[in-house]
């Protein structure tokens, strides 16, 4: 190793990382995971109807002449640009699975020629991301089995996806995969969704875990509801945005990486802003306190928006050198080789607002997330003696989710960020039960000068 590194070179490393955040007032916690670095993945959707929430019902309008060929191939050449010799995950819809006009078939093969030529991962899509809101368990079970055999026939030569792309996905189907079909990584929450389109789905952990049996959102406690598939979020978020319910403040709260609702929402010149903020969260502050940064974004093929995917990636890259752009699958797999179970998971985020609308710069928010429990304070930037409590979710109590078709898939207990039940008020440490304080000094003693 050269004995005096560039600025570059420091600031890529660990070391680096972790003194840059020390000068920054962040202060890195212990590092669990035994995972390095910085890891993006990004999934393009190819579909027929916006929402197919089952195989033969469809709530949404028809995509048919925004998932052209050239519309794919306009996808794949952006990212090219963007990340040269990075990999992609196509999911691949029901219906875009099984349309006969030769648009799809001609699709079809190119997604099969993308795997063979640059290694990305061709994998299903349920239920246009809701799947467990619109059809039942055993429904959904056989409907992803029967598709992940046709994208294998479609790929040939052997091929397995290694991840199911789902939105949202009910515990009971995660287990499926890792004991029936042999996918060990699911992409299966939407990390603080909640008033948002077509599903609800607050209470979760950003970062991987292994879910528990009772709940798809609830890290499994031991062996006995341990389900063997890492558990991936979708979109990465601006953690103060994100606070929020649906459009609160008359911006969408799911402000973050996705195209959607950044530089459609906001403008090119903000939207970038906002997503090159919130990835830092990640990749700077983030990276400091996990030893890893993780930063993942689901875009709809055919909402075009090519040149702000290709501008995006080009940033990370240029910012970020070290950054690994993979698939989903290889990225679940890689953290499942270092994580076994969720014992020692200790996520630490403290994320300070960017400046667009619902992100205050003169705000901070730290998140703490663990087995037993996820913890955010909220306060000035300036005062972090000021910080109260607007989430706390105990994943020690028993929970179970819903058995009929509806929405709601939220898991919350004690307090929750989004402010949606009366007892859903700010408060300080102090002012949480005695058991609650017990289980957040013990875990973390610092935090006992805010109560």
């Amino acid at each position: 190793m050269m004995s005096r590194w560039t600025r570059r070179e420091f600031v890529r490393s660990a070391a680096g990382a972790v003194a840059m955040a020390k000068a920054a007032g962040v202060v890195a916690a212990p590092v669990q995971t035994g995972l390095r670095g910085r890891f993006l993945t990004h999934v393009s959707v190819v579909r027929v109807n916006q929402i197919e929430v089952t195989p033969t019902r469809s709530i949404g309008q028809d995509e048919v002449a925004d998932n052209s060929v050239e519309h794919v191939s306009a996808r794949r050449e952006a990212f090219g640009r963007g990340c040269p010799g990075g990999r992609m995950t196509w999911a691949i819809s029901w219906l875009a699975l099984y349309d006969q006009r030769q648009q799809y078939k001609d699709v079809r093969r190119l997604l099969a020629s993308y795997h063979d030529k640059f290694g990305d991962e061709v994998t299903f899509i349920p239920g246009g991301y809701f799947a467990p809101m619109y059809a039942t368990r055993e429904e959904n079970r056989k409907t992803i089995h029967t598709a992940l055999g046709e994208v294998s026939k479609m790929v040939g030569g052997g091929y397995r996806p290694q991840c199911l792309v789902a939105g949202f996905l009910d515990a009971e189907n995660q287990q499926h995969l890792a004991n029936d079909e042999g996918i060990h990584v699911c992409q299966g929450q939407i990390w603080s969704q909640h008033g948002i389109d077509n599903g609800d789905g607050d209470g979760g952990i950003c970062y991987p875990y292994y879910p528990s049996t009772e709940h798809y959102l609830k890290p499994a406690q031991g062996k006995a509801d341990f389900i063997d598939c890492v558990c991936l979020d979708g979109w990465t978020c601006d953690f103060l945005t994100a606070r929020r319910e649906g459009f609160e403040g008359k911006f969408n709260s799911r402000q973050g990486v996705g195209p959607i609702e950044t530089v459609q929402d906001l403008g090119e010149a903000v939207g970038r802003q906002e997503m090159m903020g919130t990835t830092a969260m990640h990749f700077d502050a983030g990276h400091a306190l996990n030893g890893f940064g993780f930063v993942t974004g689901i875009w709809e093929t055919s909402l075009g928006n090519h040149q702000h995917l290709e501008w995006w990636l080009q940033q990370v890259r240029e910012r970020w050198p070290d950054t690994r752009v993979m698939t989903e699958g290889e990225f679940g797999l890689e953290w499942r080789k270092h994580v076994r179970n969720n014992a020692g998971l200790n996520y630490r985020f403290d994320a300070k607002g960017t400046g667009a609308p619902g992100s205050e710069k003169d705000l901070e928010l730290e998140w703490y997330m663990n087995q037993e429990f996820r913890l955010a304070l909220l306060g000035p930037a300036a005062d972090k003696s000021k910080r109260m409590a607007i989430d706390f979710t105990r994943y020690d109590l028993p929970v179970h989710e819903p058995q009929g078709l509806q929405r709601e898939w939220s898991l919350m207990n004690v307090l929750n960020q989004k402010g949606t039940r009366p007892q859903d008020k700010p408060k300080r440490l102090g002012e949480l039960a005695a058991e609650d304080q017990r289980m957040i000094f013990s875990k973390y003693p610092e935090l006992k000068r805010l109560a």
